[in-house]
């Protein structure tokens, strides 16, 4: 119990540090790019953080599974280089039985990414969604950024205000618009502005105040100006309902009941990781088998070209199973031949070593030192 005890440890404390600078990198990256939608007005700066922390769980639930695998190379690789697992092996501790041990943090891990994947992950992508369509019910009034002239999606007006208040109150507003009939330029300029509801009609105005409107046709004379102390106009809204139409966000009960081609493939998915966790567990005790004159690092970039390869197979056949090309059935053959690449390596390691190590190397020839008279 000591003995696994300190291997769960070293395990542990190594895939909780990837896993961290992992973590910090995806999200430093994701932040960045929902940072640049807030400063041009498509996100509301107000949300970014809701929306980084329902996004947490579906970047832990491939993460985590990453961690492990790396946990094990570098924490086992370390009891290698330092020859500590060279007397536990002397002292009894065959492969299998490490193997054994190794499973009791990989369950720990499985667990943590199961719920995850299954439960908690599809929730955030639900509220993820929901957040992302309240952004784009809001007006173009609500997504106005003091300081600068922002063109409309809905149309080719161009708005500028100077401030935004807490309440939505405006400060010196200028809007550009032409008119698609008649092609005549559209100016109006305010003081002040300000929104109203009407709650009967479920309907918001724009109230400008202590203004002008021009109208007219660039290059010719027949502007048309209007002075007004308050002026309406009904603010259009966005007629989109809030939309659950995206597989990832669907719960896993809905998915289970589903026989849609892309709902069987992400509920496969979401069964997937936590095995994933397992699979990696089998092919990490192996590979982090090293030479003490080799150094700790010697198989790390050979071991994650092999993750590599294991994710992206993995992903390659959840996309097909989508697209009804292949059936489920596909995603487990890959868990099952990398179980059986585990297994062979865990069993005939000591066989492919020697095999390995018995490659006749090129030689590399001595410099010619001329000797002393």
């Amino acid at each position: 119990m000591i003995v696994f005890r300190y291997l769960a440890r070293e395990v542990l404390l190594s895939m909780l540090a990837v896993s961290a600078v992992l973590l910090i990198i995806i999200m430093s990256g994701r932040f960045v790019r929902y940072l640049s939608k807030a400063a041009v007005g498509e996100l509301d700066p107000s949300v970014l953080f809701s929306i980084m922390g329902y996004r947490l769980p579906g970047f832990l639930e491939l993460i985590l599974p990453l961690g492990l695998f790396l946990g094990f190379l570098l924490g086992y690789g370390r009891l290698y280089l330092e020859s500590e697992m060279t007397v536990l092996e002397a002292c009894g501790m065959s492969q299998k039985r490490l193997v054994a041990y190794s499973m009791g943090p990989a369950l720990v891990v499985a667990f943590v990414v199961g719920i995850l994947s299954i439960w908690v992950s599809p929730y955030g992508a639900a509220q993820t969604n929901q957040i992302f369509d309240q952004q784009e019910n809001r007006s173009e009034l609500e997504s106005l950024v003091p300081g600068r002239f922002q063109k409309q999606k809905s149309s080719a007006r161009v708005t500028y205000t100077d401030s935004v208040g807490e309440n939505g109150e405006l400060g010196m507003i200028f809007m550009a618009d032409r008119n698609n009939s008649n092609k005549r330029l559209q100016i109006t300029m305010a003081q002040t502005g300000t929104t109203l509801t009407d709650a009967q009609r479920d309907q918001r105005f724009l109230v400008l105040q202590d203004g002008y409107r021009y109208e007219g046709v660039p290059g010719q004379a027949d502007y048309i100006e209007l002075g007004f102390e308050r002026y309406g106009a009904e603010i259009k809204r966005k007629n989109h309902e809030i939309r659950y139409d995206k597989v990832e966000a669907l719960p896993t009960s809905v998915l289970w009941a589903s026989d849609d081609a892309s709902s069987r493939a992400q509920l496969n998915w979401r069964l997937s990781l936590p095995v994933l966790a397992l699979v990696v567990t089998l092919l990490a005790v192996p590979l982090s088998r090293v030479n003490p004159r080799q150094g700790r690092f010697a198989r790390l970039v050979p071991s994650i070209l092999i993750y590599l390869t294991y994710i992206t197979v993995l992903s390659n056949m959840t996309s097909r199973v989508g697209e009804g090309d292949l059936a489920p059935v596909a995603i487990w053959m890959v868990h099952i031949l990398f179980v059986v690449l585990a297994v062979n390596m865990i069993l005939f390691g000591r066989f492919w070593n020697r095999l390995y190590n018995q490659i006749p190397m090129p030689s590399i020839p001595k410099p010619w030192k001329k000797k002393a008279s």
